[in-house]
């Protein structure tokens, strides 16, 4: 008999899937691989159900010999050890950034002779309707709520873009590429007040309040299914900041980070240039208290970002107001600095971690951006943020093409620069 594999990353099966097997089927027996949560999390697919879940409803078709799990999305290890006469998929993966998980397989499979045999991907109203309905189930707000935390457990270190519209949103649902041998993509979406405020127009002194700010989040949930970390500013006054809380934790919005400043918020990256007031322990304290008390899952995460780094009030400041947030509650700390080097932040990891190695540490390497995540995720970082990088991007084409105008009194020669419309409206998917 020969042997036949196949590798499944889904949670449902539909009938594309049993296409597959009985055609995998008519070659030898099959053998099925279930991809790990991990391994689904970094082919840009997130579990709804657990592994077990996965390998038993593989099991129920009744078309399998053996259900193996695949800790990889490439198939090196499973393909050594099975070494499988032939290797059965949809051809579906001849484009795109799944491109090079296939000539995986052909290198692999040639060592010894096996084949690979490409089946026509199944389109039909009725799959496009399952794909559809597990993209909503992902992103409803308590699934949605909970996969900050579960990528912490997951993934080395969490990826977070900052986000300012549905547009925007979708770019950071749907880039993928190909990168040393595996998928890579972002694990999560960064509200950034910064960037709210300026695509508004406004200076950001949280003067674009909670209520725009929600019509924001509302852009941003309508159109993806990913994790949203929210830039709470101060989180203002405590009697304010508690139903700002539960309105985030009821919408599906997974964290939010708040600073501990007070007065007028001016943005950290002018540093000590402008007067800026950090609140006191004792005050910041018992905000994060109020926070924690009123939540009613445990899915919501409050992060509390120090600034004492920023105002050059010393690490053990830093250190010490760190391990007084997360004795009242935070369920994450945010170092910040606008250092062009990481040390001050690699030296906060280091003595945090000494005396406490679970609570989730947050960067945002705006300033001290030559370092690597997996420098970070070593020095004990779980969430790293691209906090504006978007923003910055945007903004001088943008400016550049409104300048190439008004100089020729034509669009030709700004053409060349820009992408074809077709391109960007292939990112919004049509209901």
């Amino acid at each position: 008999m020969k042997k036949v594999y196949t590798c499944f990353c889904t949670d449902v099966i539909h009938e594309g899937h049993l296409n597959i097997l009985r055609e995998a089927a008519k070659y030898g027996e099959v053998s099925v691989g279930v991809l790990s949560d991990g391994a689904m999390v970094g082919f840009n697919r997130f579990p709804t159900i657990s592994l077990e879940e996965r390998m038993e409803m593989v099991r129920q078709t009744g078309l399998v010999h053996e259900v193996l799990v695949q800790d990889e999305v490439v198939y090196d290890h499973v393909m050594e050890s099975l070494r499988p006469d032939y290797i059965v998929h949809g051809d579906n993966w001849k484009e795109g950034p799944e491109r090079f998980i296939r000539q995986n397989v052909l290198e692999n499979i040639e060592r010894w002779g096996g084949e690979l045999v490409e089946i026509p991907y199944t389109y039909n109203e009725k799959v496009k309707h399952i794909d559809d309905l597990m993209k909503e189930k992902l992103a409803m707000p308590e699934f949605r709520r909970k996969r900050l935390r579960q990528l912490i457990a997951m993934r080395p270190i969490v990826k977070a873009l900052e986000v300012h519209s549905g547009l925007t949103a979708l770019i950071a649902e749907k880039t993928v590429v190909e990168s040393g041998g595996r998928l890579d993509q972002f694990d999560a979406m960064w509200i950034s007040s910064l960037c709210d405020s300026t695509a508004k127009g406004k200076p950001d002194i949280e003067l674009v309040d909670m209520s725009s700010r929600i019509r924001t989040i509302d852009d941003v949930m309508d159109v993806t299914t990913k994790p949203i970390i929210l830039d709470g500013d101060t989180g203002g006054l405590i009697e304010h900041f508690v139903y700002n809380i539960r309105t985030l934790e009821r919408m599906g919005v997974s964290a939010v980070i708040i600073e501990d400043k007070t007065g007028l918020k001016k943005n950290s990256l002018f540093g000590t240039e402008v007067e800026q007031t950090q609140d006191s322990n004792d005050n910041f304290c018992e905000k994060i208290k109020a926070g924690k008390q009123v939540l009613r899952t445990e899915d919501f995460m409050i992060i509390a970002r120090i600034e004492s780094l920023i105002l050059d009030k010393g690490m053990e400041d830093a250190l010490n107001r760190g391990f007084a947030y997360v004795k009242a509650g935070a369920d994450g700390i945010m170092i910040h600095s606008r250092k062009k080097s990481p040390d001050e932040i690699l030296e906060f990891c280091r003595k945090f971690r000494e005396k406490d190695g679970d609570t989730p540490i947050v960067v945002v390497p705006t300033s001290f951006n030559s370092i690597t995540e997996e420098e970070l995720a070593q020095a004990g970082v779980n969430i790293v943020i691209y906090a504006n990088q978007l923003t910055r991007s945007a903004f001088p084409a943008m400016q550049n093409t409104a300048v190439e105008i008004l100089q020729n009194h034509r669009a030709l020669e700004a053409d060349a620069k820009l992408m074809p419309f077709q391109d960007i409206i292939r990112l919004i998917d049509e209901i």
